[in-house]
């Protein structure tokens, strides 16, 4: 079902004066005494309020879905005073559905106590064109490696057709939240949490280097085109989805913090060795070219021995001073 806009309706002012004006015809054609006066003056006083019902009001960036009799009449957009089909209803089956989001809960005065707080807004029928933000919850799901993780993610939409999002699904926000949740699995489980080998993430069959950690970009844009193809149908546009949370599930917190501070001390120690092995080399050559001393293959090997262990050494060296000869 596609929407249709009445654009011809912004007569509501129109409308009001001219009921106005007939009510008070009538209560002067009522005050002169005369039956054939009195007569439709009692009629008109009596159903003239029906036309009242299909006068509208909308603000900027709101619409209005109206039904005829259970058939689709149109769709008001825009800011205006409306007349319509007095017998026309608003139909909006998410009206009283509150998410997560931006929109739904707003902070008023208490008409009982007068007092600021949060309370919950009346429901309405209008459908809000705005831009909202869905927060969807932290989930706990398992990664490519099946490590379990907790993600969480903001996605930020709007209603793009007010009559697919009304008629087409029968709740069109927690359709929207439903797929959020199944999106976000399908794509977190393409990824694992940090780089690992032999993993294809792209589905070319190479591997490479994609990851949740370091390809947020990436996975946020994949879960947005993944809700926007699940939630066209309802007549929603997915402006953004980002990433606003992503641990390693407390149960394995610990063990995974522990790896990641063993692969940064293997890399901390590579380094070091590397850097020992070049000072030893430097140190050998400088001494052969000024050839302050020499040494045979078994000396030169105790001073390799010697220098690794102090440079690799986690603390400082107490050093022996030999006082015999070396040999």
């Amino acid at each position: 079902m596609k929407e249709k806009v009445l654009t011809n309706k912004k007569n509501g002012m129109l409308r009001l004066l001219w009921v106005l004006a007939l009510y008070i015809v009538a209560i002067c054609g009522c005050m002169t005494g005369e039956p054939a006066a009195i007569v439709p003056g009692v009629l008109w006083m009596s159903l003239g309020w029906l036309f009242l019902l299909g006068l509208k009001v909308l603000k900027p960036q709101e619409a209005l879905v109206l039904t005829l009799f259970g058939k689709y009449y149109g769709t008001l957009k825009g800011e205006g005073f409306y007349a319509v089909n007095p017998f026309c209803a608003s139909v909006n089956p998410a009206a009283k559905t509150e998410l997560n989001q931006s929109g739904d809960v707003k902070s008023t005065v208490s008409p009982l106590t007068g007092q600021p707080g949060t309370y919950a807004s009346m429901p309405s029928n209008k459908l809000s064109l705005k831009l909202l933000t869905l927060n969807n919850n932290r989930q706990k799901i398992n990664d490519r490696l099946g490590t379990p993780v907790e993600i969480g993610m903001a996605v930020t939409w709007c209603i793009e057709d007010t009559a697919m999002a009304v008629f087409n699904v029968h709740n069109y926000k927690e359709y929207l939240s439903l797929q959020c949740d199944t999106a976000l699995r399908n794509i977190v489980r393409i990824y694992p949490y940090d780089v690992a080998e032999g993993v294809d993430t792209t589905g070319d069959g190479v591997a490479d280097e994609g990851s949740l950690r370091g390809s947020s970009e990436v996975v946020a844009e994949r879960i947005r085109q993944e809700i926007q193809n699940r939630v066209k149908i309802a007549g929603l546009r997915i402006i953004e989805a980002r990433i606003t949370y992503l641990a390693y599930a407390p149960e394995i917190a610990a063990a995974m913090l522990q790896r990641q501070q063993a692969s940064a001390i293997i890399d901390a120690r590579k380094m070091i060795v590397d850097g020992a092995v070049g000072m030893v080399e430097m140190a050998l050559e400088r001494l052969n070219e000024t050839n302050m001393v020499q040494l045979d293959e078994e000396r030169k090997a105790a001073m390799v021995s010697n220098l690794l262990v102090v440079l690799c050494g986690n603390h400082d060296a107490q050093p022996v001073v030999n006082s015999g000869s070396l040999y």
